[in-house]
This record gives C-alpha cells, sequence and structure tokens, in this order.
C-alpha cells in the first residue's frame, strides 16, 4: 500500500477535481503490475494497471489507496466492472470513497460477487492524500489552504507595508509549487494594490491556477499584473451590487470575468458565498496568499482547512500581523488547530496545522 500511495502522488496537481488513487497489482508473491491515475479524464489506477499487466491477473490480489468506483465517470467505465471480468482474487483498499456515488458501494458490490475485500490500510496516508477531494466531494466548496510568510515575532510586513522578501528564496519556490497544486489562487485587493503581483507560477514547472480577486466596489487597478496574460491564467472578479459600472463595463471589454456575489455584514464579498459559486465551477481548491484582511476574515469565518506558514528567522517589530482580531478575549476560546508535519526550507522554518477535526492528520 505504502507504494501505491508513492504511485498515487505522481498525479499531483493533475486529477483535480477527481482524487490521486494508485494500484498494483501482486500474484504469486510478485508485483506484476501497477498504475496510478495520470489526469483528469483519463483512465483510472486499476484500469491501468490492469491493461499493463505482464500476464494474466486472474486470482491476483488488487492493493489500491481508495475504493474502486462502481459508477460511470463520463466516458470511463467503472472499476468494480474491469475487477469482477478479469476475475481479480482479493482486493486490499487503503479508504473508503465518501463520494456519493459510491461510498461503499464499490466494496459491497465485490463481496457480493464473491470477492475478498480488506478495507483501511494506511487509512489515515491515504485519507490525507485525498483532503482536498474529500472535502470538495462531499460540500462542494473548494480546500481551503492560507498560505503566509512571517518573521519570528508574527509580522507579514513593515508599518509601511513593505513584505519583500520576508522568506527565503526557497520558500518562494515552495510558494509557487502550492500555487501548482491548486485550482485557484486568492488574495484579497489590498495586496493587489501594494503588490501588483502576478499570481502564476514561473519559479518551477506547473500550471498556474486561476486568480480569484475579491473586490466589493471594483476599485482594482485596470493596469494590474492579475488582468494581464489570461492565457496563461485566467482571472475571476468577485464583486457585489457596490461595484462601479464603468469599471464594471471595462473589465468586461478587456475579457475578463466579472462575478457578482452576496455582501457579509461589512458590505464585502461574501467569501462563503463566493466559494460556494467557484465549487460549482469544478474548482476544488483554493491557495489564499493574504493579506491580514482576507486571511483575518477567512479564520473568523472558520472557512480555512490548511494552514502553511513559513517563518523566517527574523525580527522585525512593529509591523503588521497576518491575523488581526478575531474577538477572542479568553484563551479557551482560540481556534485549534492539529500539526501536520514541520520542515526546514532553506533557511527558513515551514509549518503545516490543519484544521482540527475535519481530516486525519499525523505529526512528523
Amino acid at each position: 500500500m505504502r507504494k501505491a500511495l508513492r504511485l498515487a502522488r505522481r498525479g499531483l496537481g493533475k486529477t483535480s477535481p477527481n482524487p490521486m488513487v494508485g494500484a498494483l497489482i501482486v500474484k504469486d508473491g510478485e508485483i506484476i503490475s501497477q498504475g496510478y491515475h495520470r489526469r483528469y479524464g483519463g483512465k483510472h489506477a486499476e484500469i491501468n494497471a490492469i491493461q499493463d499487466a505482464r500476464g494474466k491477473v486472474s486470482g491476483a490480489t488488487l492493493y489500491v489507496t481508495l475504493e474502486p468506483c462502481c459508477h460511470y465517470c463520463k466516458k470511463t467505465p467503472p472499476c468494480v466492472n474491469a475487477i469482477l471480468k478479469h476475475n481479480i482474487g482479493r482486493v486490499v483498499i487503503g479508504t473508503v470513497d465518501p463520494n456519493p456515488h459510491v461510498n461503499g458501494e464499490g466494496i459491497e458490490i465485490l463481496n457480493r460477487h464473491g470477492i475478498e475485500t480488506k478495507v483501511g490500510v494506511l487509512s489515515e496516508e491515504c485519507d490525507r492524500l485525498n483532503e482536498t477531494y474529500f472535502k470538495y466531494i462531499q460540500t462542494g466548496i473548494p480546500f481551503v489552504t492560507l498560505k503566509f510568510a512571517q518573521t519570528l515575532d508574527g509580522r507579514i510586513a513593515t508599518v509601511t507595508g513593505d513584505s519583500q522578501w520576508i522568506s527565503s528564496e526557497s520558500t518562494r519556490r515552495l510558494a509557487h509549487r502550492l500555487r501548482s497544486l491548486h485550482d485557484g489562487i486568492m488574495v484579497g485587493l489590498g495586496t493587489i494594490l501594494a503588490d501588483d503581483p502576478q499570481l502564476t507560477v514561473r519559479l518551477v514547472k506547473g500550471r498556474s491556477p486561476i486568480r480569484v480577486i475579491p473586490d466589493s466596489r471594483l476599485r482594482i487597478s485596470l493596469n494590474a499584473k492579475v488582468l494581464k496574460d489570461q492565457d496563461v491564467a485566467p482571472t475571476i472578479i468577485a464583486t457585489t451590487s457596490q461595484a462601479d459600472e464603468k469599471k464594471l463595463s471595462s473589465l468586461k471589454g478587456m475579457g475578463i470575468e466579472v462575478l457578482m456575489v452576496g455582501e457579509d455584514e461589512r458590505g464585502e464579498v461574501d467569501l462563503e458565498d463566493l466559494f460556494k459559486r467557484l465549487g460549482r465551477r469544478g474548482i476544488s481548491s483554493i491557495l489564499v496568499e493574504g493579506g491580514a484582511g482576507i486571511i483575518t476574515s477567512l479564520v473568523h469565518r472558520e472557512l480555512v482547512d490548511k494552514v502553511v506558514v513559513v517563518i523566517a528567522p527574523k525580527i522585525m517589530g512593529k509591523g503588521i500581523e497576518a491575523i488581526g482580531d478575531l474577538s477572542i478575549r479568553a484563551v479557551a476560546d482560540v481556534l485549534k488547530f492539529s500539526f501536520v508535519r514541520t520542515y526546514r526550507r532553506g533557511e527558513d522554518l515551514v509549518i503545516e496545522v490543519n484544521t482540527r477535526g475535519r481530516l486525519p492528520t499525523s505529526e512528523s
């Protein structure tokens, strides 16, 4: 199963909104085939493993990280059909697929046809592999990751707003890697006005995500970098009924998609409504890179699934903090997360945490 997990990870950034899945087939104590889900719309891991097998797979054991599907995925037939057709003798499954079209039914079909199944092998690792898919398939809402870099004393910028660069070049490459693994990237309007970022993938190989900018009144400059290179990375501007009509017309004339959403109690873009709308478009994951305003709003509304914090060995003193006032006045009321892992990247320390209780985590 560990080898199947390694195979599945080869699909990182290529299978969304479908899961990453790895599979291998063992017969007479020997691995005779392996496969993984290579890209969205392509053959599933089980099919690739069966078709690439050296010899007949009849009576063999199939190891797969996720429950085999039992429904048609566009033009891809159910994997349980192929398992039955080729007389696989035993199926070892990492974890159950929470997709309402599957959710244990694939296992039930196999058992009904006399195929022995074992479920839950390395289940935590298999769950963590597809944490994005699991949330999206069950809620229709994208998995939201916050990423920011700060000093040892918790500052993301100086009092003047200067933030380039708190982190090292190595962790900036990590940031671009994270971008390539998400369907969308979001920053607040303040970051756009102050830093004019491109929000594309440049420091590593990989696709650039869809750029999403909440802007309740359309104050964005028409010369902003996120409005350029739409062939590289499309941009969605999320706005409200307060939007400037002239700016709205100009943006549409530039080919920029403007999405009208609801307002929150402060008259800003309702981020929960925005995420629901993005989810309906097949966007299963969002990376939020700042600034402090949007980070605070997301944390306050508990719309965050994972936080990636880069801590640079620097002291700034007075400056801008990553997260503002959450109206918490007692330690007992703090928001709690669980450590996923911590590691060094260049001279910086990277800490990853998940929202406690939502998804399985492990410390390292």
